[in-house]
């Protein structure tokens, strides 16, 4: 079967090109998928713009979340066979999922949730892992109590759409949410926060509420810009986890007086450094599912573009480096 995938152009990487790369036979924990679709995240959009910038030699096939069949399975590979509809949100260091055939990871994998279609399904991979990584592994809420307060920064996201049905479902805090504006607002209080504000002024809003500290940060956009407001609401002994890199140095002054903690979250880190615990990413996906199929969590596609062509690529890029999205874009393929 021909392969045809969407790669940064080597000779004007500020642009698409089609290309068909040769098939590859999986390694031994490999599986060899079929993709159906994939969606655009932010790191897609980073990615491509050191490539403008540093220039590459050969085209550099994008795109990580995706869902798909299994066509091949590698020989160490347990749990999958052929013709299985699987979902993941791939490996940053291997060719990604802008293409019709991907090999990926079988231990980054899971069975795709049934009650979602592919579409759907790709919308949610990356951000689901970012989001439970980062909650749950990061900043440990589950052991959190109900007196206890958690503010998302940047709510009406990929990751901040299942941040806050995460937090809502599996631990007791209050939620509260940025949003810029009453749709994003109403798309939070609809995924469980107990509270939005705007994020243009994070101190004042909280303010407005009562609220002069809170006990668990999730930043999920602009870590310096929000960075001073960050230690100054954060309480003593809490716990911030961010997952935006900053391009200065962050102020650490207020959160050593505090005893706070900081935290870093990026998916991609087990698959980078093959960890031992990377199949625990194929554990949270199939958790994931379960929730999806018994109808606990909301999907956040919202928009479906049909057909992998580089006009279509070329569109969703520009619309998630826009910066202004609420919930996913995907191209079904």
């Amino acid at each position: 079967m021909s392969i045809t995938a969407i790669a940064v152009n080597p000779a004007n990487p500020q642009e698409f090109t089609v290309v068909h790369p040769q098939s590859v036979a999986p390694g031994e924990y490999d599986l060899l998928v079929e993709v159906k679709a994939a969606s655009v995240n932010p790191v897609d959009t980073k990615v491509r713009a050191g490539l403008i910038q540093n220039g590459l030699t050969q085209p550099r096939i994008l795109g990580w979340d995706a869902s798909g069949v299994v066509l091949t399975v590698g020989a160490k590979v347990s749990g999958f066979k052929a013709g299985d509809e699987v979902w993941y949100a791939g490996d940053i260091t291997r060719a990604g999922s802008n293409s019709t055939q991907q090999v990926i990871d079988s231990r980054l994998v899971a069975h795709k949730p049934k009650s979602l279609n592919w579409a759907e399904a790709a919308a949610i991979p990356l951000t689901a892992l970012t989001a439970w990584e980062g909650l749950f592994e990061r900043l440990n809420l589950h052991n959190a109590t109900a007196q206890h307060t958690l503010l998302i920064i940047g709510g009406a996201g990929g990751v901040g759409s299942l941040a806050i049905s995460l937090a809502a479902l599996r631990s007791d805090v209050k939620v509260i949410a940025t949003a810029s504006n009453p749709a994003s607002a109403a798309w939070c209080k609809a995924r469980g926060a107990d509270l939005t504000v705007d994020w243009h002024d994070l101190k004042g809003g909280l303010a407005q509420h009562g609220i002069k500290q809170v006990d668990y940060i999730f930043c999920l956009n602009d870590t310096d810009g929000h960075w001073d407001a960050i230690s100054d609401l954060i309480a003593p002994q809490g716990q911030i986890c961010t997952i935006v890199e900053n391009t200065r140095p962050l102020n650490q002054s207020v959160l050593k007086s505090k005893s706070a903690a900081l935290h870093w979250e990026f998916m991609f880190t087990r698959s980078m450094f093959n960890t031992p615990d990377i199949a625990q990413q194929g554990e949270i996906l199939q958790q994931m599912a379960q929730l999806f199929d018994e109808g606990k969590i909301e999907g956040t596609l919202s928009e479906t573009l049909n057909g992998l062509s580089v006009e279509n690529l070329t569109r969703a890029h520009e619309k998630v480096a826009e910066g202004r999205m609420r919930g996913k874009i995907v191209i079904a393929y």
